[in-house]
């Protein structure tokens, strides 16, 4: 039976979660360091990460933004990082960092225990 996108009826793919190489890249990073600083705009809601240029910044936002919205990872602008090096954040004046939830803790010692981080 294929999926027909009627998950009232269907528990085929509720365990299953699918990951881009960015968002790996992203939890492995926390998994590491426990909390990487984020900012923004006074006005926006985008987080904008610049402490890696692996991609580029608007796509470090998205995939951010897709952490948080698959709950493995919180973004808090409430709890900047009080001995990071903000220098390169001097343009957006909402501090923050974000962390892995429970949930993205599970999936980076899965991941880990795959091989795959």
């Amino acid at each position: 039976m294929s999926c027909q996108g009627n998950c009232s009826s269907c528990s085929g793919c509720a365990n299953v979660l699918e990951l881009t190489q960015g968002e790996i890249d992203i939890l492995t990073a926390l998994g590491q360091y426990a909390f990487l600083p984020i900012a923004r705009r006074a006005d926006d809601m985008v987080p904008v990460y610049l402490e890696d240029d692996r991609y580029a910044k608007e796509e470090y936002s998205l995939i951010l933004q897709v952490l948080e919205q698959k709950g493995l990872i919180s973004l808090d602008y409430d709890k900047a990082l009080p001995h990071a090096d903000m220098t390169a954040y001097a343009d957006y004046p909402v501090k923050g960092s974000m962390a892995l939830t429970a949930r993205g803790q599970t999936v980076v010692e899965m991941l880990e225990i795959s091989g795959i981080a």
